[in-house]
């Protein structure tokens, strides 16, 4: 599927800085709630109640083109960008209507916790690749994007 999620987010002011501008750790969050709105969309989720396997952040980045202020609306569409048999790297850009905001990418590696707490990296579980990839682009969004 070449077509992206798109993740659809209203900006509030808590999550912006003094100058008004949202404070650049935010988009690490933006691109975070695309990646579990994107899971759900697909029938799974990135942290069962009694979870298998695990899903830690091994690597992450953002490079900031435009700035998102107070009450803006934005897009998030997001893409697999990479596959490994551990790893599935996630690409991310941000757009408030026509205006590109930056892009970001997120690698997650699939592990299960030995009894001791040791976190071991495992292949990542056959079909959720497929399921990711098979969600249609759709109209998901935080329920603070169509409020009042």
């Amino acid at each position: 599927m070449n077509e992206p999620f798109l993740y659809r987010r209203r900006i509030q002011f808590a999550e912006t800085d003094m100058a008004g501008i949202v404070h650049f750790s935010r988009y690490f969050r933006f691109m975070e709630e695309a990646e579990h709105a994107w899971w759900r969309a697909a029938g799974l989720s990135i942290a069962p109640a009694d979870p298998a396997q695990g899903w830690p952040r091994v690597a992450a980045a953002f490079n900031y083109k435009r700035p998102l202020r107070f009450e803006d609306e934005f897009t998030v569409a997001a893409r697999i960008t990479g596959v490994s048999r551990r790893t599935i790297q996630y690409g991310f850009e941000m757009r408030r209507d026509d205006t590109f905001v930056g892009h970001g990418t997120i690698t997650v590696a699939c592990v299960t916790v030995s009894a001791d707490g040791v976190m071991i990296s495992v292949d990542v579980p056959e079909g959720v690749v497929e399921r990711l990839r098979g969600v249609q682009t759709g109209p998901a969004s935080d329920d603070r994007a169509t409020g009042p």
